[in-house]
């Protein structure tokens, strides 16, 4: 899909957020660990979503929409008919692999095949040996074996979403005791637990790195939850008003999930006001890089959860562009993620990139339209901002990209003052 964006446009209004894309993947893969009817809420219309529930309905699940309410999801699983997640489901997204604990937990036996490099599973892989189960690889054909346990203590080589969430998973789905050293905490994992909560785990912890989970001695049940808004869309949405001028409530949000966010927002002189279930966002005059000596030479970091979240490092990058002042933007968490500077250079921000890690951010520029072939899933959000602050029309190919884990963000922003025009399909 191609777009044109045309930029100093002030965001106005109230903004809903749609929910979070990844709570919804890990709740659609938890519901197939039960026979029983599960109910989702709030589910966003997002390719990776569409993905999950298409896989879903090939593994044997009925899948169905409230006609009167889309966004209502329900889910029914009699029966796992296939032991096998082959290449043709796992091709679209590596978050497919959230369905092997279900597989494991119905059949036993899983055949998982993947057409990247295995080593992009090593926290996941090891945490499934770390749990008893049997791993064997054979080029990028795995086939994985359940062994039941009644006590299991694991550390976890990363605080990995996706493997926090398939050992939650397993632990919530058969008797005994789990507990899991080095979890991740994001928002999303945090909603995934309280639906298992919900189905009939006992989970202790939750929030923390440090999970108990006793699972069900009958099996899980079933469970109606609503998705939380993604803070990701929320916060990124949030800069992009006070970056054009403009003011703007979001309502729905969790104020939790948007504190540390907040605050480093807030030393490049962009202040968000956080309220029980809103976020405001006053008109900004100008933004300035924090003074404080405290905090001069202290770069902006990314960190597992509760630090600043990685999917947020390109918008925190063009705010630093609007800022007065230098600052560092260190990447720390995932390689060559900062190399979408150089579209941003091509804005006429002034950045130097370090390295695949770091960037040093000059401010205040002026950016100009420029041309976006095929924005990156994960910084893209940051470079739609960037359009949206920039003079003259930007031509943005490949925009359907935007709608992989913000379904509908392109119409909800039009909604606010965005002027987004849809060139071709």
């Amino acid at each position: 899909m191609r777009i044109g964006v045309t930029g100093n446009q002030p965001l106005r209004g109230t903004y809903m957020p749609g929910g979070n894309s990844n709570a919804t993947m890990a709740m659609i893969a938890a519901s197939l660990l039960t026979d029983r009817p599960v109910v989702l809420h709030g589910v966003p219309e997002t390719t990776s979503v569409a993905v999950m529930l298409d896989v879903a309905a090939m593994l044997g699940a009925q899948v169905e929409r409230e006609p009167d309410a889309p966004a209502t999801v329900r889910l029914r699983t009699p029966a796992i008919t296939t032991r096998s997640l082959n290449r043709a489901m796992t091709a679209a997204k590596v978050g497919v692999i959230l369905f092997l604990p279900a597989l494991l937990i119905r059949r036993q036996h899983v055949h998982l095949e993947v057409d990247y490099p295995v080593s992009r599973l090593h926290t996941h892989l090891t945490a499934l040996r770390d749990l008893g189960c049997g791993v064997t690889i054979d080029g990028g054909s795995l086939e994985l074996r359940f062994v039941p346990w009644e006590h299991r203590e694991i550390i976890l080589m990363q605080a990995s979403v996706t493997a926090t969430a398939l050992v939650a998973m397993l632990a919530a789905a058969q008797p005994g005791q789990t507990v899991i050293h080095n979890a991740a905490s994001e928002p999303h994992v945090c909603d995934l637990l309280a639906m298992l909560s919900a189905m009939g785990a006992t989970v202790e912890g939750l929030g923390s790195n440090l999970l108990r989970i006793r699972g069900c001695p009958d099996g899980l049940g079933g469970a109606e939850q609503t998705v939380a808004p993604d803070h990701i869309e929320v916060a990124s949405v949030a800069a992009f008003a006070a970056l054009t001028g403009g003011r703007l409530t979001v309502d729905g949000v969790r104020s939790a999930d948007l504190r540390m966010i907040a605050k480093v927002y807030a030393r490049l002189g962009l202040r968000l006001d956080l309220d029980d279930g809103h976020l405001y966002v006053p008109r900004h005059e100008d933004f300035a890089v924090s003074s404080r000596d405290e905090e001069v030479d202290v770069s902006i970091e990314t960190a597992p959860w509760p630090g600043f979240p990685s999917d947020l490092v390109a918008v925190a990058t063009l705010i630093a562009t609007q800022a007065q002042g230098t600052i560092l933007i260190h990447e720390k968490l995932f390689r060559d993620r900062m190399l979408f500077v150089d579209k941003l250079k091509g804005f006429g921000a002034q950045i130097v990139l370090c390295d695949p890690h770091r960037a040093v951010v000059v401010g205040r520029t002026r950016l100009r339209a420029d041309y976006l072939d095929t924005p990156d899933v994960r910084t893209g959000l940051g470079l739609l901002g960037a359009a949206l602050c920039a003079e003259g029309e930007t031509i943005i190919d490949g925009a359907e990209m935007f709608e992989w884990n913000f379904g509908d963000v392109l119409r909800r922003l039009e909604a606010i003052g965005a002027q987004i025009r849809v060139l071709s399909r």
